[in-house]
């Protein structure tokens, strides 16, 4: 077992990061030498177009032992309830829905059993749109390995503390904190003590980037130095390893005799992070009204159409309301976007009964929704006062195309058929009178 108060990390979102195992292994003054110390093979990881713009562009090199390719034959496996947009095998209803949070496993479940599409959109070989997914485990993948060739993944812990060994390095994440791993990196997960359990939104799309501040000015929201990257970690070992490709929405296995964890040094811009949601500086009201909810965007994923996103990861967390005769709670509304809520800890404060950790909702583009008919009343008639919102972090996966939940998101028991009820005893106030 790694100790995880051991790890250590390097800062700034997008940097060119580069960090070596053993000293030396980095090459000086070029990427690609003749021959590279300690015998290593170089190895360029893209996760962008070569002629991407500099600013976009995202690529590692890598120092490795062996290079990817020595591998066997990729086999199709099966997926299990693993889905991939566009959605196919049911008709995506308008609907609002929400699921009580999944169950965690009670039989042996690594990372990638333990793997349940809840919704996606888009299409994977188109490059556009996301996977919605929630992971449950209760051990770990031993010798097995995965990657993504379909999207980078968007992991956000709702329960437990996990590991993650990268071919870059590892990174401990817990609840609070996020771990984005680039398409096409691969990794393990094991849980640290316990099960684990949470969200994965699969990005098909334009890597994630740091949301504009635009009036806000130079700081606030997310800050660069605040996201942490893997330093080089590696093992040289032999033996009967997995390594499981998503690709095109199916599972495929190769067989390794090695372990693929064999990177000793690496440079670049392309690189599994994480981040605390903590030190997400927010912005808010000082005057009266409800901003627009892209106030808390964290990270971003645009589209071909300007200030559009593929999806956009906004979070509500730990915050003041100060806001003077206003409603404070979201208004109602009917958004051009689609809305995949989940709740990490607490209580949001829209939905007071019935939206718990764990769970999920789901509001369609132009699908009304807003306030439980209990929190308007409660709001509407609530002396305000400053207001400090404590032990609450929810988050949505918000993006431009229709969000189309799975068969097995539609039919499971977790799915709460009266949510509906939250708005039934909505009052008529209309008097006729100012």
């Amino acid at each position: 077992m790694i100790d995880i108060n051991s790890l250590k990390y390097s800062n700034g979102f997008g940097n060119e990061h580069e960090s070596e195992a053993l000293e030396g292994a980095l090459p000086i003054g070029q990427f690609n030498p003749q021959k590279c110390p300690y015998g290593l093979y170089a190895e360029q990881f893209s996760s962008t177009a070569f002629t991407a713009p500099r600013n976009e562009n995202r690529r590692t090199w890598m120092y490795r032992i062996q290079p990817s390719i020595s591998m066997g034959d990729f086999a199709p496996i099966d997926k299990g309830l693993l889905r991939t947009g566009p959605i196919t095998e049911v008709t995506c209803p308008p609907n609002v829905m929400r699921w009580d949070a999944l169950p965690l496993p009670t039989e042996p479940t690594d990372f990638i059993d333990g793997l349940t599409t809840m919704a996606a959109n888009g299409n994977a070989k188109g490059q556009a749109g996301i996977g919605i997914h929630v992971y449950t485990a209760n051990q770990g993948m031993g010798n097995r390995f995965f990657y993504s060739a379909d999207g980078e993944m968007l992991f956000v812990p709702q329960q437990g503390e996990l590991i993650a060994y990268t071919e870059l390095g590892i990174l401990h994440v817990k609840p609070g904190e996020i771990l984005v791993i680039p398409r096409g990196i691969t990794f393990k997960i094991d849980p640290v003590e316990g099960p684990i359990r949470g969200y994965i939104c699969e990005n098909y799309g334009h890597a994630l980037s740091l949301a504009e501040r635009g009036p806000v000015g130079a700081n606030g929201y997310a800050n660069d130095r605040d996201f942490q990257y893997p330093t080089a970690w590696f093992e040289d070992v032999e033996g009967d390893y997995q390594l499981i490709a998503k690709f095109c929405g199916e599972l495929h296995q190769a067989a390794l005799d090695h372990s693929p964890l064999n990177v000793v040094a690496w440079v670049g811009t392309s690189a599994p992070y994480k981040y605390d949601l903590s030190r997400f500086n927010v912005m808010n009201t000082v005057s009266f009204d409800h901003p627009d909810p892209s106030i808390f965007t964290v990270l971003t994923s645009p589209s071909g159409e300007e200030g559009v996103a593929n999806v956009d990861f906004v979070i509500f967390p730990p915050r003041w309301m100060v806001a003077e005769g206003t409603f404070r709670p979201p208004w109602y509304h009917r958004n051009i976007m689609s809305e995949f809520m989940g709740l990490i800890e607490g209580v949001y404060d829209a939905k007071e009964k019935g939206f718990v950790p764990g769970g999920m909702s789901l509001h369609n583009t132009m699908t009304p929704h807003g306030p439980e008919a209990d929190v308007f009343e409660k709001a509407s008639n609530a002396e305000l006062a400053p207001q400090r919102y404590e032990n609450t972090l929810a988050f949505m996966f918000e993006s431009r195309y229709v969000i189309e939940p799975t068969k097995f998101a539609l039919t499971t028991p977790a799915k709460q058929e009266n949510y509906l009820a939250c708005w039934g005893n909505m009052k008529k106030h209309f008097n006729g009178k100012k």
